[in-house]
Order: C-alpha cells, then structure tokens, then sequence
C-alpha cells in the first residue's frame, strides 16, 4: 500500500515542488490550495507521470469550517497520512508597525498561524488513531529572526517556532515525528505576493546573488522525511550561500 503526503499550498512554489518530488517517490498524495484549476492541473499531470494516486481538495486554510469539511470528507483510505506537509504561508506589506495594513495583518495571522492549526488538528488525529506520522511545518529565517518592517511576518513565523516545539512534545508519546524547515531566500511566489503583485520590486529582491528555489526546499523536506523510524530532525534553517542572516546578503 502506498503511503500518503498531505500538502497544503500545493497550486506553486514550496507545495508544488513537493507534490512533484513525493509523486516520484511513489506517494499517493492530498493537494490542497485556493486555487481549484492549478490543483486539477498539476494532479493530471502528476497521475500521468507518475502514475499515483491524487486527491485534490479546494479550500482556504484560514477558513476552519472550509478546512473541516474538506478533510473531514475525505474517503477513509485517505485518512492513513504518513506526511503533513505544512507549508501554505505568506506575507503581505513590509511596513513598519505604525504603518501596517490590518487586513495584511489578519491576512498573515489567520493563514500562518490559525490555518496551520486547523489543519494539524485534525490530520494530527488521524496520525495518533493510525499510530505512525511525520508533520513538516515550513517556517522561515523570519521565524529565528525579525528584520526592520518585518514585524507582524516575523511573530507569525516565530509562532510556527513555536507551535513546531509545542507539537513535537505533545505528540511524543504517539511516535509521530514533528520537523520545522526554516528557509531563508527562496525565489518562488512569496515576494510577488508580499508586494501584492509588484513583479518589478519582486525581483530586485533575488537580485545580485543565487537564491534558493523551491526544489531545494522540497528535497530538504525529502531528506527529513526518509530518516529511518528511530530518526527525527527537530528543527533545520537552510540559507543560500550568499545569505548568512536575515538581513545580510552578498550580492555582485
């Protein structure tokens, strides 16, 4: 029987790479994100290239009663997840905290936080019935350090820290493992999304040195989830090499 991974934000960047790279290593796979023809497409494309097995759920992280509905409905050979996958987040603004934008805030809080809990709530209990799991929460260097107008980004990242080490002790007992995957700069979506689709100022944020992109992150995730059993990977950050910190990056 094939195992299952459960990504969320799976319609680009981080997800999408993982959805690619858990399909060539043979798992069946949950794709969820907002955006309901990206996840037809890359199950189609997945399935035929692959040939797994992929269930596609359509539904915003931040909404809980979405969230529940969607998994709850899930037939129950889908419920035997081996790996959550974590990883639908973004940030909005990059204003000093007088100047922030609520919505941006809200927006924030609601998708890296709460949506992170409903869906580690319930996918945690099906792991602790099925007795075995691995939960990958994708934080970021913004969640070990907080960089000036950082501010709300950086305590939504610093509380994924958090919830990361609170789950790993909470589900000891059950043998699931928990990982966090902290990345510095990843060229993918994030920026473009940050700058509320300013591609130009997007950009200049990878400019002058070799970002990470998404297929890094999603073979460090692949790397953490094929330790054997006895192994667990508390907590990784991964950086580009020209990025040492937060804020310090070389560029040409």
């Amino acid at each position: 029987m094939a195992k299952i991974a459960l990504i969320t934000g799976a319609t680009s960047g981080i997800g999408e790479a993982c959805a690619h790279l858990f399909a060539r290593e043979k798992y069946d796979l949950i794709l969820t994100g907002r955006r309901g023809d990206r996840l037809e497409k890359l199950a189609k494309k997945l399935n035929a290239k692959y040939n797994v097995e992929i269930a596609v759920s359509q539904f915003d992280v931040r909404s809980m009663a979405e969230v529940a509905d969607n998994l709850d409905g899930l037939p129950a050979k889908w419920k035997k997840v081996n790996v959550l996958i974590n990883n639908a987040g973004l940030s909005q603004g990059l204003d000093p905290i007088d100047k922030g934008s609520l919505d941006d805030w809200d927006t924030m809080i609601d998708t890296n936080i709460k949506g992170l809990l409903y869906v580690s709530k319930i996918v945690s209990n099906w792991m602790i019935k099925n007795g075995q799991g691995h939960i990958i929460n994708i934080g970021s260097i913004a969640g070990k350090e907080v960089y000036p107008n950082g501010n709300v980004y950086c305590a939504s990242k610093h509380a994924v820290d958090a919830l990361n080490k609170g789950m790993r002790l909470d589900l000891l007992p059950h043998g699931i493992k928990v990982t966090a995957i902290h990345p510095g700069a990843v060229e993918t979506e994030f920026s473009e999304v940050r700058f509320k689709g300013d591609k130009e100022r997007a950009k200049k944020v990878y400019e002058g040195f070799e970002p990470l992109v998404a297929d890094d992150i999603a073979e460090t995730i692949w790397f953490v989830v094929s330790r054997p059993k006895h192994v667990n990977i508390n907590d990784m950050v991964v950086m580009p090499t020209a990025q040492a910190n937060a804020v310090t990056i070389f560029r040409s």
